[in-house]
């Protein structure tokens, strides 16, 4: 598309910045998960305290202000910023009940979001069947989508703390062109986009990519807040994720982006083992500094 590629450089284009889902760290303490972070030279990251400490957060409804008080000051002390809140629930789960808490643990973390230092709080749509099913791909699912979402923007106004969804091939939010109408419908600026281009991939469009990333960036700019940095690989006719810079994607529409029209934008690496992410940072600030 050609407002990506018609980026004019900055004569000082910023740095890369990078950070981590934290949870793809093993620790079993925040002080363990901050030595780690450091180690890498990570100042960002996306949090899910339930995936990162289930000991102390069993559930995303058993995060506290006590825990949210002790995890953002420890993060705040070691100069680390939480750029989304993981609470990653089935908000159109057919089940009303479940859909219930699912909807609730999100607005108790946009309640606590402030409280661990944080300003977003990020999700994707879950599936309106069992598992990832055709019905995902109904005017109905997308309806569902509209509903639960508006509740979470409406708690999300009262604390000012913003909602990040994340559009999948397999949600009910499965193109850039529904996530972007979900945007214009809520006309909310608390309601914003996380961008992972991985998860717009299919065994059948990777071959095209580079442009069905930029025309996702194009489309959803200027509601994207928070890139999702992951790779794939295609085997047996399915989409695998693998280590970023060990596989297919092509990562340069989205680096040119964050280094060209947004430069202080944060890529979040995701579904990249610890043994591999030195490697996989190493990578994308090459390919970055190339561009």
């Amino acid at each position: 598309m050609s407002e990506i590629k018609s980026f004019s450089p900055p004569s000082n284009p910023s740095r890369l910045q990078l950070g981590v889902r934290a949870h793809d760290l093993k620790c079993n303490n925040i002080s363990e998960l901050i030595h780690k972070l450091s180690d890498f030279s990570l100042q960002h990251i996306q949090f899910a305290a339930a995936k990162s400490f289930p000991q102390e957060v069993p559930s995303p409804l058993a995060l506290n202000t006590e825990l949210a008080q002790r995890y953002g000051e420890a993060f705040k002390q070691a100069g680390l910023e939480i750029e989304v809140l993981g609470c990653y629930v089935n908000i159109v789960h057919p089940d009303k009940n479940k859909q219930k808490e699912a909807i609730d643990a999100f607005k108790l973390n946009i309640q606590l979001c402030s409280t661990l230092g944080a300003t977003m709080v990020g999700t994707e749509t879950g599936s309106i069947g069992k598992g990832y099913c055709e019905e995902n791909f109904t005017a109905e699912a997308f309806t569902a989508v509209i509903k639960a979402v508006k509740q979470m923007v409406k708690e999300a106004e009262k604390h000012n703390v913003m909602v990040g969804i994340e559009p999948g091939v397999n949600h009910p939010l499965y193109t850039a062109e529904l996530a972007h109408e979900l945007v214009h419908k809520l006309n909310s600026e608390h309601l914003k986009i996380i961008l992972d281009c991985a998860n717009l991939i299919t065994p059948s469009n990777y071959v095209e990519q580079a442009s069905l990333f930029e025309k996702a960036i194009a489309l959803l700019d200027p509601a994207i807040a928070i890139i999702h940095l992951k790779d794939f690989i295609v085997k047996d006719g399915k989409v695998i994720f693998v280590p970023v810079g060990e596989g297919l994607l092509n990562f340069d529409p989205v680096l040119k982006y964050m280094k060209y029209k947004k430069p202080n934008l944060v890529g979040l690496i995701e579904s990249t083992p610890e043994a591999s992410l030195a490697d996989s940072i190493n990578f994308l600030q090459e390919r970055y500094e190339a561009l």
